[in-house]
């Protein structure tokens, strides 16, 4: 299904190619320079930390729709193991885990999703090798994400505890959460988006957590692409509306904003400890550090984002 007239021209206006310079593998991540950073630091008010990953493990949010993406299998290599073999010496334990770069707590890299046969500023789709990976435009260009947060909770903005349908997230919704929280959303900042979807994997039911979700709607990408954002997450299985907001367009949003912006996308952050700490005290920002494993040729990265207060 080719992506419609209408899309493409909206991708034309959003278009962030040749703007960081031909070679560019980073997007709108370059929009994070010391006055992001420093609008960042000055967040930290209490010195309070918020862990926003899920667990990584076997309850995770995958339910096999994707063919290959699992769940987290961890399991032990050695245990107890001594060089020398008298367990009064030296004595070691170690373990690994198998799982895809996105199962868990992550960031979409720019060579994640493409269309018409290219990527991000318009590397070719052969870019992506079937043996190495990402050539170009992986996980590893990414290089330090620390920067200032701004919590959007969309949730609370409809006082709804979850959405009961795939809400579109718009550029009014965004703009509505930011006039609320009393800031201006400058080049480099990071969103937050919160939907209250987490519930829905808290409680273990992970079909309903993937299955009917809210997310970042077609109607905010002009918005984001405006304001320099430097990256969205979401607390989301799919970042977009699921069922989709466009039939004739599956996943138009990650074409969109990959693609054409070059804003990297972050899924599966759990929101809900952060979101009621900025409630009660009124204030909606942060110190974000969110920078990804670095696998060379990854399509995704595994995340462990941090939030100081």
């Amino acid at each position: 299904m080719s992506l419609p007239e209408d899309l493409r021209a909206l991708a034309a206006r959003i278009s962030n190619w040749g703007r960081f310079g031909p070679d560019d593998e980073r997007g709108t991540l370059n929009h994070i320079g010391p006055e992001a950073r420093r609008r960042g630091v000055a967040a930290v008010r209490r010195g309070v930390a918020f862990d926003l990953s899920i667990p990584m493990d076997e309850h995770g949010p995958q339910t096999g729709r994707i063919p290959g993406r699992r769940n987290p299998r961890h399991e032990m290599l050695v245990t107890g193991w001594s060089v020398t073999g008298d367990p009064g010496d030296f004595t070691t334990s170690d373990d690994q885990v198998t799982t895809g770069l996105q199962s868990a707590t992550h960031w979409d890299a720019l060579a994640h999703v493409g269309y018409d046969g290219l990527l991000y500023n318009g590397v070719p789709m052969s870019a992506i090798d079937p043996a190495r990976g990402a050539t170009r435009l992986g996980i590893e260009r990414f290089g330090p994400v620390a920067t200032r947060g701004i919590l959007c909770d969309v949730a609370r903005l409809h006082g709804v505890e979850t959405f009961d349908e795939p809400y579109a997230i718009t550029g009014d919704d965004l703009q509505a959460c930011v006039d609320a929280a009393g800031l201006t959303v400058e080049a480099g900042d990071v969103l937050c988006v919160r939907t209250g979807q987490m519930h829905w994997l808290r409680v273990g039911d992970r079909h309903r957590y993937a299955d009917i979700s809210p997310g970042i709607g077609i109607g905010a990408l002009e918005w984001l692409a405006a304001r320099r954002v430097a990256a969205v997450a979401t607390d989301t299985h799919t970042f977009e509306p699921y069922p989709p907001e466009r039939p004739d367009a599956l996943f138009c949003v990650h074409m969109l904003l990959l693609r054409d912006v070059g804003m990297p996308q972050g899924q599966q952050w759990d929101l809900d400890a952060l979101a009621a700490d900025c409630a009660a005290e009124g204030s909606w920002d942060c110190l974000l550090v969110a920078t990804p494993l670095p696998v060379t040729g990854g399509c995704g990265g595994l995340v462990a984002p941090t939030a100081l207060r």
